[in-house]
């Protein structure tokens, strides 16, 4: 959802500049800067944006460089005097010596500058939302150009992760068996119990190793990375849905990290759970 833009548009006594940035956030989160002209139609903006650009942190700013000098704001003379009186008073009164950062911050006071408001009528306002569609514009080429690159990431770190995968069958056999191993090593050593504690010893070990079966959660795993990757063939507005098809994949993962019981799988379950936090980041800048 990153983005910027910018556009300009000469009218015959003014020029007005537009400029869009857009960051990542769930929401649209819109600011503008507008001149005191404009700001009756700041509703107006914020629809466009949302429309246009439908979620992040949005800021619009437009300025006005006036070719004539009949717009700029006028110092309210009455105020000042007013102001400065009472601020020589508080001056004199705590032996300050110089008015300088008086009248510096005198100009930051309300009601100090008065804009001078007009009237926009229909022609120059359809010339300001075509400035701002065509600063839009602009954003949304930078994030389709962003969504790119994103795009080719997020597919090439999904294939890894289907890879550290199929990395873990050739294990899973072995872990298997070295568990069996180790559950009949014990029951040999028991050598003494009696056939109907061996028969429910045996039952034991049936449905240790049953918990043990990762084959559901590979099985998921894949068609989670499967799902991922056609919902970004299909596009359009898909971030919060590959939000949610990440959160399965991370249950899968550390579910198979729970089961694991093997240094082998273990690392590979580390280096998936490595790749897809970096596809989670890689979400929240897509719409």
């Amino acid at each position: 959802m990153t983005g910027y833009g910018k556009a300009t548009h000469n009218f015959t006594d003014r020029q007005i500049t537009v400029e869009i940035k857009s960051l990542n956030s769930r929401q649209a989160d819109i600011s503008t800067r507008l001149p005191a002209a404009y700001r009756n139609k700041d509703l107006i903006l914020r629809k466009l944006l949302t429309e246009k650009l439908v979620r992040g942190k949005i800021d619009l700013s437009m300025t006005v460089l006036d070719f004539t000098g009949e717009t700029y704001p006028d110092v309210n003379k009455a105020a000042v005097k007013h102001y400065l009186r009472q601020l020589r008073d508080m001056a004199e009164e705590l032996d300050i010596q110089t008015e300088d950062s008086l009248v510096q911050s005198l100009l930051r006071w309300p009601e100090i500058l008065t804009d001078i408001t007009r009237e926009v009528d229909e022609t120059e306002w359809d010339q300001i939302v075509q400035t701002v569609e065509a600063a839009l514009t602009q954003v949304k080429k930078f994030r389709e150009q962003e969504g790119n690159s994103i795009e080719r990431d997020m597919r090439v770190h999904v294939q890894d992760i289907q890879s550290l995968l199929d990395q873990v069958t050739p294990f899973e056999k072995e872990r298997i068996q070295t568990v069996r191993k180790r559950l009949e090593k014990n029951l040999h050593e028991l050598g003494s119990m009696n056939t109907s504690d061996r028969e429910r010893f045996e039952q034991e070990i049936a449905y240790y190793l049953d918990k043990l079966d990762i084959n559901e959660e590979k099985i998921r795993l894949s068609n989670h990375c499967r799902y991922f990757t056609e919902t970004l063939n299909n596009g359009g507005d898909i971030g919060k849905k590959l939000g949610f098809i990440v959160q399965e994949m991370g249950r899968e993962i550390n579910t198979l990290g729970s089961k694991a019981n093997h240094a082998g799988i273990q690392k590979l379950v580390v280096m998936m759970k490595d790749k897809l936090e970096k596809i989670k980041e890689q979400t929240f800048n897509v719409l």
